[in-house]
């Protein structure tokens, strides 16, 4: 009896040893893994219909070998929504040499009207979903394996939310377009703000519980809209008179609630830079703000790289921004940096 005690007992520390040593060897092969860049373009077209700026944030953001870029935004609101113009715009998206995901704009669907005038943004945000978002894969000469929202049955139509993992880090992009997340005060009209709502709280809760069950480093969100996620929210005894109702106050409370469960960290990444409650832009670059593990920063109009680094802080650094190289380095040895830098893999995963 004290013999089969003392075998039970020699198992147990056996396992307990081994287990230890595995979580040790993970945090080890985590804290080697290489750092990487990717770049975000921001929405290019704000100024106008021109996409020469787009083409040339796709060649200088290439020139560095990031990873991978995210853009958004396709067109400006002024611009045509019609399916000539959605296929050229993907065909100068295409040609990237890095892979390229998509993250749609407000521009590119709430606005548009057929041509009687009508609103028709349920039936062009469905027509990018077939241009842009028709298989599981990026875009690019390059391409990243992407898992979407559609192959859940329940939200089929959902294809431009993608997620994929690279580097221990989980990207996404998540629909939520800057005009107050195209809520629609008039009564009767917001079947689309509803059931995308819906959509985006399903995803969202998806995303981080991968990301805790493998452990993940951190989590970047890829959005139009600002949720103003480090905005301090108004408390007041007084009932709220405001005739506005705010887009982005579930997705902003359902990542805060998430992000406190989660011990990885988390950037939200949009294209609004700059643009303060009084209208003003800043003429300061991209940098990002923290509060705890929640991160937050915008892109506006140009493009910057981001570095992520494994095991080291800060997780998230911004290293380039357009028409800025980083101090004492030329653009040809920022290649050569960025060539060494980069991990062994060329694709990411879907997850």
């Amino acid at each position: 009896m004290i013999i089969r005690s003392g075998k039970v007992r020699l198992a147990r520390l056996a396992a307990s040893t081994l287990a230890v040593c595995l979580l040790w060897q993970g945090t080890l092969a985590r804290a080697e893994e290489p750092g990487f860049d990717f770049a975000v373009l921001g929405h290019s077209f704000k100024a106008g219909p021109d996409d020469a700026p787009l083409k040339h944030a796709i060649q200088d953001s290439n020139n560095l070998h990031p990873a991978f870029l995210v853009a958004t935004g396709i067109k400006a609101a002024s611009e045509s929504c019609s399916d000539k113009l959605y296929s050229q715009r993907k065909d100068l998206l295409d040609a990237s040499s890095q892979p390229l995901v998509i993250s749609l704009s407000a521009s590119d669907w709430a606005n548009c009207r057929n041509s009687r005038g009508r609103a028709n943004a349920i039936e062009r945000l469905n027509r990018l979903r077939e241009v842009f978002f028709a298989d599981d894969s990026s875009l690019g000469q390059r391409k990243l394996s992407l898992s979407r929202l559609s192959s859940t049955a329940k939200f089929r139509s959902y294809a431009e939310n993608a997620h994929w993992e690279y580097g221990g880090v989980l990207f996404a992009t998540v629909n939520l377009p800057a005009n107050n997340n195209h809520f629609l005060p008039e009564a009767g009209r917001n079947s689309e703000f509803e059931d995308r709502l819906v959509a985006n709280r399903s995803w969202l809760q998806r995303l981080f519980a991968m990301a805790q069950r493998k452990k993940l480093d951190g989590i970047v969100l890829f959005s139009d809209g600002d949720v103003h996620i480090l905005e301090e929210e108004e408390s007041s005894l007084l009932p709220n008179f405001s005739s506005k109702q705010d887009g982005f106050a579930s997705p902003r409370k359902q990542i805060r609630l998430l992000a406190k469960k989660f011990e990885g960290k988390v950037l939200l990444v949009d294209t609004q830079a700059g643009i303060k409650k009084a209208g003003k832009k800043s003429s300061q670059g991209p940098k990002i703000s923290w509060k705890d593990n929640l991160g937050h920063i915008s892109i506006d109009s140009d493009w910057a790289t981001i570095a992520v680094q494994p095991g080291k802080s800060p997780l998230f650094e911004v290293r380039e921004r357009a028409g800025k190289l980083a101090p004492n380095q030329s653009a040809s040895s920022q290649r050569t940096s960025r060539r060494l830098a980069r991990p062994s893999r060329a694709e990411g995963r879907g997850g």
